[in-house]
């Protein structure tokens, strides 16, 4: 049976924004409705003031329930790269961590030292990229190719590259730490796997199960 190890869950929680309108409306319906409260507490408010009261606490009511319906909404991604064509880019020591590279080809490029914790890169195609010092933690990589690429000193830790092939790689000092690998995959990769991570101090090697 082949090492296999489960990628760690993620969840991302989009932000509610409000227009600036809806906002101010908000607020200034939420200090009268507090004054309201203390004016009707001494039998001072008339009967067209406890109308208007009252239509401040639907408001407060219907913006609440707005915010709260957008809250668990996720974020547009900042850069979409889905099925894009990527040749001769320098994407070297990017925040890409609101990015997705489902099925995008990336040729000649530079990726060093990217962070792309729990990016999506599914069906991905990387050749000839440099690639040393990415941080792939938690990625999605099932399906992604690496072919004749620089991978030196990149983390794999907890990345999901189940059916990830690797040709041609360079990989010292990578740590593959509970990423979901096939038993070829691994098989590959042992062969040219050594050195140590210098970031996570571990051995490549041993992050494999190269000698086990």
């Amino acid at each position: 049976m082949g090492r296999a190890f489960m990628q760690k869950g993620r969840f991302t929680k989009g932000t509610p924004v409000a227009s600036t309108q809806a906002s101010r409306q908000y607020i200034v319906c939420l200090r009268k409705r507090l004054i309201y409260k203390e004016m009707d507490r001494e039998n001072k408010l008339p009967v067209l003031t406890r109308v208007l009261s009252l239509a401040c606490v639907a408001l407060i009511w219907i913006v609440g329930i707005g915010a709260v319906s957008f809250a668990g909404a996720r974020p547009a991604l900042a850069n979409d790269y889905n099925n894009k064509i990527l040749t001769g880019k320098d994407f070297s020591g990017r925040d890409l961590t609101d990015s997705s590279f489902t099925k995008a080809v990336i040729r000649n490029s530079d990726f060093n030292h990217i962070q792309a914790q729990g990016v999506r890169f599914f069906g991905a195609v990387f050749k000839n990229t440099n690639l040393e010092g990415a941080d792939f933690t938690n990625a999605t990589l099932d399906m992604a190719r690496f072919s004749r690429s620089n991978l030196t000193n990149a983390i794999f830790e907890g990345a999901y590259a189940f059916s990830a092939q690797f040709n041609g790689v360079i990989i010292d000092g990578a740590d593959f730490t509970d990423a979901f690998l096939r038993d070829d995959a691994l098989l590959a990769l042992c062969e040219v796997a050594k050195g140590t991570n210098p970031v996570t101090k571990r051995n490549t090697r041993e992050t494999l199960f190269c000698d086990y």
